[in-house]
């Protein structure tokens, strides 16, 4: 029995005295970097109403946190390993709206006192969300095969608005840079039925608050023209032996209006690409052909002198440069959030690569008659969310 205590006493100064050289060692020669971490608030993130957040160490030592070096968690001690650990709040609705900085600083037991430090940059929006259409009924009415052109104020920055019509969502995006005027551009294809439509607005703020407006507007009938056109079969053949097959055009351009980019890429009105000389068959225009049959020709045929220069109606990026059997020698530029303007029959193209940004007014090539073309011309195209609309009203300062 006394063995037995005597082992037991033993072992006991062994593992006091193992416990006291660890922690003699730990505290003079610990040069660790403490891990601090805030759970409750994310760096630039937004927060309204009041904000919980926890603080924890993996070290034992004494944490102070400041809110804009205003101290919201004076300096106490903070255990190790603590599975709660030390929880404050920030009060958000005492405080002003806009960005803000919490800081935290942390000091361990040991002799070297090892600090960390960890800040987080946030914003606080307590603003309730608040939106209004800049245009009132009567702006809203358009005409087949046109664009609604859709803007609303808000009273601040929002995280993202969709428009709902048609059966169809449209994002909206900032008329320029830090503006609080959002808009979205709706395609309206020339087969809409005309007829009143409803369509709302959903806009959501960076705190997550939403808001629904609903409105109506107005497809108007549009009195499209009609022709019979002649195209040479052996041009045709000759065509297809050259190019791609259009299908492959069709293909390109759903793929690009999904990876088009989510900004606008260009300020202001368009211009036409060439000095129209004359319209040889407007938007719209019902045509008939032996090779085609009856289909509408969604885009402007302009002229101008054989092999003029055509340039670029606005900013963008060049997307496809390629040669197509209906279309010949073929360019398309995105202007950002997925708006495209088409042009085909270029007798050659420019010094531009696919990748290459634009500028209004560079060249892009040469005005042709390649692809099923029977004379010289520019066959110019744009569509919106791939559906195909009336370029010249682009053109239009009131647009």
């Amino acid at each position: 029995m006394i063995f037995r205590i005597k082992n037991f006493v033993y072992l006991a100064i062994l593992l006091l005295g193992s416990w006291l050289g660890w922690s003699s060692y730990t505290y003079f020669f610990d040069y660790t970097k403490p891990c601090i971490q805030i759970a409750g608030i994310e760096d630039g993130h937004f927060y309204a109403g009041e904000i919980q957040c926890m603080m924890t160490s993996d070290k034992k030592g004494e944490v102070v946190i400041w809110l804009d070096d205003q101290e919201v968690l004076p300096r106490q001690k903070l255990h190790k390993k603590s599975p709660d650990g030390e929880p404050f709040q920030i009060p958000t609705r005492t405080i002003a709206n806009g960005k803000h900085m919490l800081k935290a600083e942390f000091v361990d037991t040991t002799y070297h006192k090892n600090t960390a430090r960890i800040e987080r940059e946030f914003y606080i929006d307590n603003a309730p969300l608040q939106a209004a259409f800049v245009q009132n009924d009567a702006d809203l009415k358009v005409l087949q095969g046109r664009t609604l052109h859709l803007q609303f104020q808000a009273n601040k920055p929002i995280d993202g608005a969709q428009v709902h019509a048609l059966a169809n969502s449209y994002e909206c995006f900032p008329e320029s840079k830090n503006s609080l005027l959002y808009e979205c551009f709706i395609p309206i294809a020339c087969e809409e039925k005309p007829s009143e439509y409803l369509l709302s607005i959903d806009v959501t703020d960076r705190v997550g608050n939403a808001l629904h407006v609903d409105k109506k507007f107005q497809v108007v009938m549009y009195p499209f023209k009609k022709t019979t056109l002649q195209v040479n079969a052996d041009k045709i053949k000759e065509e297809e032996e050259m190019g791609i097959a259009m299908k492959e055009l069709e293909q390109q351009l759903e793929l690009l209006t999904k990876t088009s980019p989510t900004e606008k890429l260009w300020r202001g009105s368009f211009c036409t690409p060439i000095d129209i000389q004359r319209v040889t068959c407007e938007f719209g225009t019902i045509r008939t052909t032996q090779h085609k049959g009856r289909y509408a020709h969604k885009a402007l045929d302009v002229i101008n002198t054989p092999k003029s220069v055509v340039w670029a109606p606005q900013d963008g990026i060049v997307v496809l440069k390629e040669r197509y059997d209906a279309s010949g020698n073929t360019v398309v530029i995105d202007h950002g959030c997925g708006v495209l303007s088409l042009f085909f029959h270029l007798d050659d193209f420019a010094k531009v690569n696919v990748g290459d940004k634009v500028a209004k007014g560079n060249p892009i090539g040469t005005l042709g008659k390649t692809g099923y073309a029977t004379g010289y011309h520019l066959h110019w195209e744009m569509r919106v969310q791939n559906v195909a609309i009336d370029p010249m009203q682009w053109t239009k300062n009131i647009f």
